[in-house]
């Protein structure tokens, strides 16, 4: 498709305006849901300060009875879950290079499933690297070309349309339309 500078100017502007809509929408969208969000952040503030005390008081109304649940540590009640539970233990080691050949000393080949050694290139910094080291190493750069590139000037809303472009139900009703 052939076209002059016109047509693209003229596209480029139609582009900019159509950003220009939706960054108007997306904002009245966004105060709205500001405004919704300041009506009712106290109500969400006070449930959570009794949800936080109703379960300090269960935690230790727990902790003060531990023989109410020998058998069994724990129990459902008006669907939450509560009792002991045996946490697991948190392990540590003193030396691992000696643990390591304590590991290969008692298990010979089979030590290889506790231990984990890796070589992996660091590819943010072999790019970096010349052409002619890459070529050295055994390395090459692919798909370096020119392509288009459309990005406005002014990119601070560019976050709010990726997140609008990646909301399901925003998704979902655009394809409705």
């Amino acid at each position: 498709m052939n076209a002059t500078m016109e047509e693209i100017e003229n596209r480029a502007k139609a582009f900019a305006s159509a950003r220009d809509e939706l960054i108007e929408r997306a904002n009245t969208l966004r105060e709205e849901q500001e405004a919704i969000k300041r009506r009712r952040l106290q109500g969400i503030k006070n449930s959570l300060d009794r949800v936080i005390a109703a379960r300090e008081e269960l935690h230790a109304a727990v902790k003060a009875n531990p023989e109410l649940f020998d058998k069994p540590k724990t129990r459902i009640l008006h669907g939450v879950r509560v009792g002991w539970m045996k946490q697991r233990g948190k392990l540590t080691v003193a030396d691992e290079a000696a643990c390591i050949a304590a590991l290969r000393r008692l298990f010979g080949d089979e030590a290889e499933a506790y231990i984990k050694t890796t070589d992996k290139l660091v590819i943010a910094a072999l790019q970096n690297l010349p052409g002619a080291d890459l070529k050295k190493v055994g390395a090459t750069i692919t798909e370096d070309v020119d392509a288009v590139m459309i990005k406005p000037v002014d990119d601070a809303i560019d976050k709010l349309i990726a997140a609008l472009t990646g909301d399901v139900e925003l998704e979902a009703e655009a394809q409705r339309a």
